[in-house]
């Protein structure tokens, strides 16, 4: 890997895979009972499940699947067997050595991708919901001390409260958080739809913090994970969902550019996370036509750019799997300036080899994949996007 050696690679997705006590030891049980997440085992699910009083939450080590001996949906039973890779930073940071991944942009598993899920485990109670976020935004901090150049935190954010949640912003962002998660429909949660002038408060925090704005497929409605009849098969069923969450990522960007999001907010910007980007240039391209079909700027003189151009200046993508004629026509038609490298490290189908996987040491695979492009194009694509996104050296 001659040509890529020099350049540091950032890792645009990742998760953590918390530990069970990490709640349990930073929010008070006394006061809040079992309604603090916790992990039991379930006879049923024949598992260790997250908890949150009656809230079955998720798995307790299904996300780490990275090396796992079984082919997803079938995982892990208990974390005591899966890699501590998954969850030790210091075990992390050797894996990252060999992979040839300098840092790693941190999100979560058990928070869910928008902070929505604590807002249904606490039944309505800010307070808690509020309690678990700050929880589990100083774990992050907390993690990310084993080398604050390498692990980057991205913050949960209480939003359905504008004043605490700008506050919480404040604060995260002086512990060294470099970007927040929201939800792509903040409305499956009680809140106003992502497009609502409601929420121009907390862009315009989020835009004069300097912190990108980051929507993890996943954060909203997630009952689409059961796509297909039980008689498919679980295996076909977990193939085939993740497609369509990805996608759905198309309706946040058309929602950020026709809500004019991104004309008020121009220096802010927003990763389109685990979402991959072979459709980005279709969706580009479509939103070009229709707005001039439509003649939006007859109804919208302010608007000076056609949505293609508040993409490039804006928006950004993020793959890992995605190569050969694909990958090339997004850089060729979007440019490089627009994509990130990901391995969504340790979730099922990552950039993660083992025995049950396709999948090859992200240092080879931009080797034999991705090194026919020029050393200018990966040098954005594999750093200095992320690095200006996240403000990273």
């Amino acid at each position: 890997m001659t040509m890529t050696e020099p350049i540091k690679v950032i890792d645009a997705d990742t998760h953590i895979i918390e530990p069970y006590d990490l709640w349990t030891s930073r929010v008070s049980v006394k006061k809040w009972g079992d309604k603090v997440p916790h992990v039991r085992w379930d006879d049923r699910a024949q598992e260790e499940l997250w908890f949150a009083g009656d809230h079955v939450i998720g798995s307790g080590a299904g996300a780490a699947a990275a090396g796992w001996s079984e082919a997803p949906p079938k995982h892990a039973p208990k974390m005591e067997l899966i890699d501590p890779v998954s969850w030790r930073p210091e075990d992390r940071l050797r894996l990252m050595d060999d992979y040839g991944i300098y840092a790693q942009i941190l999100y979560p598993n058990v928070a869910g991708f928008g902070a929505g899920r604590f807002v249904e485990v606490s039944d309505g109670n800010g307070e808690l919901a509020l309690e678990l976020i700050r929880a589990y935004n100083d774990y992050l901090v907390d993690f990310a001390a084993a080398d604050r150049k390498r692990f980057v935190p991205i913050m949960a954010v209480p939003f359905w409260d504008l004043d605490i949640a700008i506050a919480e912003m404040e604060r995260s962002r002086s512990l060294g958080h470099k970007g927040l998660i929201f939800s792509q429909a903040p409305d499956a949660f009680g809140q106003p739809q992502l497009g609502d002038p409601h929420w121009d408060r907390l862009w315009a925090a989020a835009q004069e913090m300097e912190l990108s704005v980051n929507f993890h497929i996943g954060g909203g409605d997630m009952s689409g994970v059961n796509l297909l009849h039980p008689s498919s098969g679980p295996a076909a069923n977990f193939a085939s969902f993740p497609v369509t969450f990805w996608l759905t990522n198309a309706k946040t960007i058309a929602t950020l550019i026709g809500g004019g999001i991104c004309h008020r907010f121009p220096d802010l910007k927003f990763v389109s996370v685990e979402s991959g980007v072979g459709w980005m240039p279709f969706l580009t391209e479509g939103l070009d036509w229709m707005w001039q079909e439509c003649r939006v700027t007859d109804e919208h003189p302010e608007y000076d750019l056609l949505p293609s151009e508040y993409f490039k200046r804006q928006i950004y993508g993020c793959f890992w799997f995605e190569q050969g004629p694909m990958l090339d026509t997004v850089l060729e038609t979007l440019g490089p300036d627009n994509v990130l490298y990901e391995t969504d490290f340790p979730h099922p189908t990552s950039m993660s080899p083992g025995p049950a996987s396709q999948a090859v040491k992200p240092k080879d695979f931009i080797a034999d994949r991705l090194g026919h492009l020029p050393h200018e194009t990966l040098q954005k694509i594999l750093h200095d996007n992320a690095a200006s996104i996240y403000h990273l050296d």
